[in-house]
């Protein structure tokens, strides 16, 4: 009789889980449906079909803001990387300041419509011209702020032993940091570099205000297409979003959990 209280709780809290999951991704799984739906009408089904995603490959605009996405993630993170790293490692070890630490994370907190409008503001300010510069500035703004949070919590269970080691077997600083300190932070610089691609990649506010004309990116071309009617390519294009950015996210995952068994086990 002890027993019932607690196995209807538990009933109560698998219910209750059971609803917020289908809140959150029951839209979502509609979404990858239709895109399959070959009727073209979201509110009938007119049987399978991967007629929509032939018509995405067809799709010259599409393909071109693509690559535009794309290669403005692939800069974007290289660069967001490098710097996110250097101020986990500036902040951890060097300068310990909540000050700082405030200030470096305040990208991450501010509302993006808040942010957009700044960098739009700072770069007319500064007579900078609206182009692909200016959204990949614009992208490693907050996606830095991502790569340091991670690269910092890697660098908690990092053994400063081996670098000192490593400098009393003769190895000058530089060497050290590239044989030992970046191999044993890697996995998480690459977590927040696949972090960071997916947030450039999916970024749409701030670059929507500082990509100005001639630049549109996946993000922007999906929106001008919303726009004027939603059609099945647009839930084409958003299940091969959600794909590679569920993908990402898990490989990421993946990395920090090995890593952390990997600290745990030595």
């Amino acid at each position: 009789m002890r027993r019932e209280p607690g196995r209807r709780r538990d009933l109560l809290l698998g219910a209750e889980l059971a609803l917020v999951y289908a809140f959150l991704y029951a839209p979502i799984l509609v979404l990858v449906a239709l895109s399959f739906n070959d009727s073209g009408l979201p509110t009938s089904w007119g049987g399978f079909s991967t007629r929509w995603y032939g018509e995405l490959a067809r799709s010259e605009d599409l393909l071109a803001a693509l690559r535009t996405s794309v290669s403005i993630a692939l800069v974007v993170t290289a660069v967001s990387t490098a710097i996110g790293t250097l101020l986990a490692l500036g902040l951890e070890r060097t300068v310990r300041s909540t000050v700082l630490d405030t200030v470096l994370f305040l990208p991450a907190v501010v509302p993006d419509i808040v942010l957009a409008i700044g960098l739009l503001s700072f770069f007319s300010i500064a007579r900078i011209t609206l182009g692909t510069h200016t959204v990949i500035l614009a992208h490693v703004v907050f996606d830095m702020v991502f790569v340091a949070a991670i690269v910092r919590a890697r660098l908690g269970y990092f053994d400063r032993s081996i670098e000192e080691a490593a400098q009393d077997l003769g190895a000058g600083r530089v060497a050290t940091f590239f044989r030992v300190t970046v191999p044993v932070l890697l996995p998480g610089i690459l977590a927040g570099a696949l972090i960071a691609f997916t947030l450039s990649f999916d970024e749409f506010i701030i670059a929507f205000f500082t990509a100005g004309p001639t630049v549109i990116t996946f993000p922007i071309r999906i929106y001008s297409m919303i726009r004027f009617g939603v059609t099945p390519v647009v839930n084409a294009v958003a299940t091969l979003i959600l794909g590679l950015s569920i993908a990402l996210v898990l490989l990421a995952l993946r990395l920090a959990r090995r890593e952390a068994r990997r600290a745990v086990e030595g």
